[in-house]
């Protein structure tokens, strides 16, 4: 197949790949030879990879050949450099604290993963610690997106989105603490998904995690679906996990939703000004589900009724604060202003003065909030917001240089996706349109508890109705 034809197929939808793969139509070897030719060609322009391991991904590809079952086998796919260990590769949450730790063994959700027929080509960039939505770590420098290079691709699984949006990938890994799926997605016009608390395991190196869960950003709803099916499900020694679904995930993405209650917001739950283009990608998400037959009504959330933004940074300092911790461990360095970037810096500080009694009245407080949400949300089978408040965010515009500045303008930025973190029901980002400044526009939609059935089935009768696949950014 030419080598042109060969770039053009990493465009194409994961399963679809797989499909011609099992055909005999394709092989693994060609597909990830075209991926790491476009890491090659890409990666100085957008800096989406910080490690790529061609050797054994190619040792890996020739090991898969016509027949193979697996549902994503021969598909080249990226692992955010935060989160699952991948043995023998580097792990350095974007820090410099981390030094060289390099892990020895597969976390839970890059074996399964693997399993699934996956060819892992490299890492992506990430911001330090994974804590802005945008993605400039002082270690590797900025991620840039593929639709306008002056601008973020997001966070904090920026590279990995940067990586799916040019074609280096079809489909990355990625992962979400208060955004970090649907953001970047949302930056650069790719399906992002958060699935509910307790869906996908964090073995064997937690137990649980209040705020954060791992997935994909893929270009289809089918193959967020389907690799959903990979991913979930109960690995030993979980102390919670969801219930899982009657049918694969898969299934729910085959047909029309039956009619649903949707409710929608423009505004949003910290104080931040909506640009007027989400407003109107809101607006018009409305009028097409309308015309596909959903009841819509509008429902404005009391959800500023608590400081849920100073409860919020509470945990999440906690949370910074024992990762660095894990990192001193590691890397035998201690913590540190000058081994830390100003934000992680203030962030670890206020982490490691929390009491104990601070931190749990904090979870007493963000279960209270969940417990709200959720309950004003009953009613409807699904929620509506804009993804973002503004458009993508120009490199720089939030410097984690800044200190606690940049968490509060981080906020302003992304002011809707935290909340499903805390309250853990399953969202999704959907690049529905493009504006007119050539930039991707996406809305968001929050399902029910433990309900990315509905979801699902639903953000794929939106894909029908006005499809995003064949979106090229002018670096691809």
């Amino acid at each position: 197949m030419p080598e042109a034809t060969i770039s053009e197929l990493l465009f194409r939808p994961a399963t679809e790949l797989a499909e011609m793969v099992r055909a005999g139509e394709v092989s693994a070897r060609e597909l990830v030879d075209a991926s790491l030719e476009q890491i090659e060609r890409l990666n100085p322009q957008i800096n989406a990879f910080i490690h790529v391991d061609a050797d054994a991904a190619r040792e890996t590809a020739d090991t898969i050949g016509p027949g193979d079952e697996r549902p994503f086998a021969g598909v080249p796919l990226a692992i955010k450099d935060i989160g699952p260990p991948w043995e023998g590769r580097p792990l350095t949450f974007g820090a410099e604290l981390f030094g060289d730790f390099v892990p020895d063994f597969d976390g839970s959700v890059v074996r399964r993963l693997k399993e699934a027929g996956f060819v892992p080509v490299g890492k992506t960039n990430a911001p330090e610690f994974g804590i802005l939505p945008v993605t400039e770590p002082r270690r590797y420098g900025p991620s840039r997106n593929p639709w306008d290079p002056g601008r973020t691709p997001g966070g904090s699984s920026g590279g990995s989105a940067a990586a799916t949006a040019s074609g280096m990938v079809p489909i990355a890994h990625g992962n979400d603490g208060g955004g970090s799926i649907r953001i970047p997605t949302a930056c650069c016009g790719l399906v992002g998904l958060k699935p509910s608390r307790g869906r996908i395991s964090h073995a064997p190196t937690l137990g649980e995690s209040y705020l954060a869960t791992d997935g994909v950003l893929s270009r289809t709803v089918d193959d967020t679906a389907r690799a959903l099916d990979v991913l979930a499900g109960y690995e030993a020694g979980d102390v919670h996990w969801a219930p899982p679904p009657d049918e694969p995930f898969a299934r729910a993405v085959e047909g029309d939703p039956t009619p649903m209650r949707i409710g929608y917001t423009i505004v949003p739950p910290l104080d931040a000004q909506v640009d007027p283009a989400c407003v109107e990608a809101v607006d018009e998400t409305v009028g097409l589900l309308e015309s596909l037959g959903h009841r819509v009504e509008r429902f404005d959330l009391p959800w500023r009724d608590r400081d849920l933004f100073h409860t919020f940074t509470t945990m999440w300092a906690v949370g910074i604060g024992m990762t660095a911790m894990f990192a001193s461990q590691i890397s035998g360095r201690e913590p540190t202003e000058d081994a830390m970037e100003p934000l992680s810096w203030e962030l670890y500080k206020r982490g490691r003065d929390t009491s104990a009694y601070e931190h749990a009245q904090a979870m007493v407080e963000m279960q209270r909030y969940a417990r709200a949400m959720v309950g004003q949300l009953a009613p409807y089978d699904a929620f509506l917001t804009p993804a973002l408040a503004e458009r993508p965010v120009r490199i720089g515009e939030i410097d984690p240089q800044t200190g606690m500045e940049a968490f509060a303008r981080a906020g302003r930025f992304t002011p809707f996706t935290a909340v499903v973190n805390v309250s853990g029901q399953p969202a999704i980002s959907l690049p529905l349109y493009q504006g007119d400044d050539g930039l991707p526009t996406a809305v968001h939609l929050i399902g029910r508890p433990a309900g990315e059935w509905g979801l699902l089935a639903l953000s794929a009768q939106l894909e029908r109705a006005r499809p995003w696949a064949d979106r090229r950014p002018p670096i691809s």
